[in-house]
């Protein structure tokens, strides 16, 4: 098993990618935080499944916009685990009226949600890692902080600071830990799993390999980030998008 008994905090785990990472972290042995902030249904579900498959598995609720929060959830692993070996920064969202002439305070809730959160976790994470001389940092961007996105601006914005501080953490953890980001393009997850044919066939057409994302296909690189098989990887950004940012 790629993770045996390494501890693993999964942000935004009640489902899509979080809790597909998280079930797979599980099946290769991690003992797993799931965090979650208001679907505590969807979080026990992958509690249940992770049970069912003979892992090990708590799930906490934090709203880690906040830093007291994120500093909660930090804790409840190390005192449910006793250590902390994996952090993936998966919490985020797309927020109504983020336009390049959108609403201010949609700006604030997309920066809120797709960076602070990270930033909060991060922080509260590497005060340990640092003092353990371990750790994995992963994070979650996107394919749009690469390129951009006219109606997604500041979620653009959000995600590019995000392969930002990733750099910047992949210099904090070394020698001995590492930071790196997976950016998914259009995947089977959120609008995307339950999209119109049309609007589905109409990005198939702008990416290279023809096809969304699976869910299992972020997860797994966000596996392979999280184990020794990228043990000389660190400060990178993984995109996953079949090609659609080479067009």
């Amino acid at each position: 098993m790629k993770l045996q008994n390494k501890v693993a905090i999964v942000t935004g785990a009640s489902s899509g990618i979080g809790a597909a990472t998280a079930i797979k972290f599980a099946a290769e042995g991690a003992k797993v935080v799931i965090n979650y902030h208001s679907n505590r249904a969807g979080a026990e579900e992958v509690y249940n499944k992770i049970k069912k498959l003979g892992g090990q598995a708590i799930f906490v609720q934090a709203d880690i916009t906040r830093e007291a929060d994120a500093k909660k959830l930090i804790d409840a692993a190390l005192s449910e685990y006793s250590d902390l070996d994996i952090l993936v920064n998966n919490a985020g969202k797309y927020v109504d009226n983020d336009e390049w002439n959108g609403e201010f305070i949609a700006w604030q809730e997309t920066l809120n949600l797709n960076l602070i959160t990270a930033l909060n976790c991060s922080k509260h994470a590497c005060n340990y890692f640092i003092n353990a001389k371990k750790g994995i940092l992963i994070n979650l961007a996107s394919r749009f902080g690469v390129i951009g996105d006219e109606y997604g601006i500041a979620y653009g914005a959000a995600k590019a600071g995000i392969i930002n501080i990733t750099k910047a953490y992949a210099k904090v953890l070394a020698p001995y830990g590492r930071a790196n980001a997976v950016s998914p393009g259009a995947t089977k997850a959120g609008y995307w799993a339950t999209a119109p044919e049309s609007e589905v066939e109409a990005v198939k057409e702008k990416i290279l390999l023809k096809s969304l994302n699976e869910i299992g296909d972020i997860a797994n690189a966000i596996l392979f980030l999280a184990c020794d098989d990228s043990r000389m990887i660190t400060g990178q950004n993984i995109i996953v998008d079949g090609g659609y940012t080479l067009k």
